[in-house]
């Protein structure tokens, strides 16, 4: 009887669709049948970038079906910025601006690191990024890391790349990217 148990349960282990691990962002699993919103909102190292998503409107946006690539700076990107910069940006008057700022983070499409990478070879060892929001960043890749620079000519780092969503990717980066002054 319980050799028929463990072949039933080998059973269905062996029919479960295998699942990569994601790697955990912030201390928190990510998991790849949830969306952005769903695990950024676990995440310890997002919590600004969270925020900043409620206060802009958008947290309804990327919950929907995608497929997004998210660049999602971690808390320690935003605190980079000029002081009182993001107490600012979410003041409800100057939501169209913060609204730009996020989505000059969100492409919409699923660009694993494979396809950015490829992409950056293929153009050259740079390859033009064009977002939701308007905004054309310059991606590059440098000692296996792919680095993305902005408008203003700062430079983000892919700290952990393929977050795997259930609505498309993220990438967390350690600097804010702005667009074109």
């Amino acid at each position: 009887m319980k050799a028929i148990r463990i072949a039933a349960l080998l059973a269905l282990t062996a029919a479960a669709p295998a699942l990569a691990e994601n790697p955990m962002v912030g201390g928190a699993p990510m998991f790849e049948d949830k969306n952005i919103v769903e695990n950024a909102v676990n995440s310890a190292d997002h919590t600004t970038l969270v925020a900043a998503v409620q206060a802009a409107g958008l947290a309804e946006t990327l919950s929907g079906p995608g497929p997004f690539t998210v660049f999602a700076p971690t808390n320690e990107a935003f605190a980079k910025l000029p002081a009182g910069t993001v107490e600012t940006l979410l003041k409800p008057e100057n939501k169209d601006q913060l609204v730009k700022i996020l989505t000059c983070h969100v492409v919409a499409a699923n660009a694993m690191a494979a396809d950015i990478g490829k992409m950056i070879a293929d153009d050259g060892g740079m390859h033009t990024i064009k977002t939701v929001g308007g905004c054309e960043f310059t991606a590059m890749e440098k000692d296996g890391k792919i680095m993305i620079k902005d408008g203003q000519g700062n430079v983000a780092t892919v700290t952990i790349a393929d977050v795997k969503q259930s609505n498309g990717v993220i990438h967390v980066i350690d600097t804010v990217l702005l667009p074109a002054m």
